[in-house]
Formats: structure tokens, C-alpha cells, sequence
């Protein structure tokens, strides 16, 4: 297999280093983390959409005002996973598959740009995101993004153990070297997705945690922009800090053969991108 790793969005919200750590200016900036595996048998797998062309071309239509003016999502058709993979030389149709972290507007932006494709996700995130209880799920899930689409495949957070973690142990379709790995907190059913390659296992941790600070260093260390953020988000608070600590513990045991990265950090992005396997 091969990945490919893709910048699916940017958002610029005020705060600047308060929030990403590095940025000069009033302005911080976010990535939207995503993967591209080709496959021997099973076509192209995006891991994650970022924001999607309906998201660029006419944002009012499928972003919450909220979210667009706090996050300040930048529109630029170029950085969408569909603009990527054309410009890679395959078509929307080679994507035959889509897995979900979660269904947050910046993950799953894209997915009606890939109609043909089949969706895996928990199926825990799969009942929250249609019954939106609160105002808050309101304003972070949006059918409108995908909406109508056919082919979803949900999944308990059941299987073999992973690292210590529980996994879904195989994807309908997809080759066993990837798995879901369950990450309740941010949303109840947020995952990470694992994959295992020659040189080892890679990790998209989505928004189990947010930045580089997080991981690989016994003491957590966060920006306070992002640590109110993932506060705010979070369904479930305990949760999220419970598989934040193991994964942070995780990272400082295995620290060979074994990639993690979240979904918004750009420098983590830039590190990892650099060191694809």
C-alpha cells in the first residue's frame, strides 16, 4: 500500500501562536489531515474528506455561521481531497472507499464528492449525527455535506486489542492491515484509524487530541486556544482524556515503528508528510 498524506482544508482563527503554537500574526492556521491509500485489490481508501467543493463553492449552504466565523474557514477549491486526487492522475470514481474518524463538518466535507464510495464510521457517531440532540450537534454535523448518500457501513467498538486499545478488527472490503480503532471523547464515536505498512504502523488520531505538544512527551502540553477547543467540542470530556493519556503514553513507549498525528496540526502535518512511508 501506499499513502499519500493531503492538506483538505485550512481554517484561520483569530489568536494566532495561542492556538497553533507557531504563526507571527493575529491568525492561526489549522490543516485538515487526511490519507490517501492505494490499495493492491480494493481501489483508493481516503481516510477522512476535509472540506469539500460544495464547502468552497457556496459554504452557506452546508457550514453553520458559527463554525465559519470562529474557525474563519478559508475557501480554496485547490486544497479540496477531490481537487488533490485529480491532480494526482485518478479519478473520483477510483475512490471506492471512505473512513471516517468522525462526521464533524471539516472530516466529512467531501464525501458527496465521491458518491460511489462506501463510508465506514462507528456506528455510534452514525446515530448521534442523525438524532443532533443539542445545539452544538447541530452546528458540527451537517447533512447537508452528505446527506443522500448510500453505501454507509457502520461499526461496534468491539474486536482484538490494539496497542492496549479496543479495534474494530476488519473493515468490510478493505485489506486487514486497516483498522478503526475506537477513540471515544471528542465524539462518542470518534475513532482513530490504523494502518499497518513495511516499515511499521501509522495512526490518524483525528481529534483525539490537537497538537504536537500532546504526544511523545510524558507531561501534556497544549496551546490554550486548543486546549478550550477540544474542551468545548468534546461529548464526552472523560473519555477524551482518558485515550489522550493512553495514547500520549503510547507515543513515548513505542517511538519506533509506530507514526501518530492528529488532524490539525500543521507542522505536524509538514513532519510527517516529509517522512511518509
Amino acid at each position: 500500500m501506499k499513502i499519500h498524506h493531503l492538506n483538505c482544508g485550512c481554517m484561520c482563527p483569530a489568536g494566532g501562536a495561542l492556538y497553533d503554537g507557531f504563526s507571527r500574526g493575529l491568525k492561526a492556521k489549522l490543516i485538515c489531515h487526511c490519507l490517501l491509500i492505494e490499495t493492491d485489490r480494493d481501489g483508493l481508501v481516503l481516510v477522512d474528506t476535509g472540506f469539500g467543493h460544495k464547502d468552497m463553492q457556496a459554504p452557506a449552504t452546508t457550514l453553520s455561521p458559527f463554525f465559519r466565523a470562529i474557525n474563519n474557514i478559508q475557501r480554496n477549491r485547490s486544497l479540496t481531497a477531490l481537487s488533490q486526487i485529480q491532480a494526482l492522475g485518478f479519478d473520483a470514481a477510483d475512490v471506492r472507499h471512505i473512513i471516517l474518524t468522525h462526521l464533524d463538518f471539516d472530516h466529512a466535507g467531501g464525501i458527496s464528492d465521491f458518491p460511489h464510495a462506501r463510508v465506514h464510521l462507528m456506528e455510534e457517531e452514525i446515530n448521534t449525527a442523525r438524532q443532533r440532540h443539542s445545539w452544538l450537534t447541530t452546528q458540527r454535523y451537517r447533512p447537508a455535506q452528505w446527506g443522500g448518500i448510500s453505501g454507509w457501513q457502520g461499526y461496534q467498538a468491539t474486536g482484538e486489542k490494539w496497542f492496549g486499545f479496543d479495534a474494530v478488527n476488519q473493515l468490510n472490503g478493505l485489506p486487514p492491515e486497516i483498522l478503526m480503532i475506537p477513540l471515544a471523547g471528542h465524539t462518542t464515536g470518534h475513532a482513530g484509524i490504523a494502518i499497518r505498512t513495511a516499515s511499521g504502523w501509522t495512526l490518524h488520531g483525528g481529534d483525539a487530541w490537537f497538537f504536537r505538544g500532546e504526544m511523545h512527551q510524558a507531561q501534556r502540553h497544549c496551546t490554550p486556544g486548543l486546549r478550550f477547543y477540544q474542551w468545548f467540542m468534546a461529548q464526552d470530556n472523560k473519555a477524551r482524556r482518558l485515550n489522550q493519556q493512553k495514547l500520549r503514553a503510547l507515543s513515548c513507549t513505542h517511538t519506533e515503528g509506530l507514526t501518530l498525528f492528529c488532524s490539525h496540526d500543521a507542522l505536524e502535518f509538514e513532519r510527517v508528510a516529509a517522512t511518509k512511508p
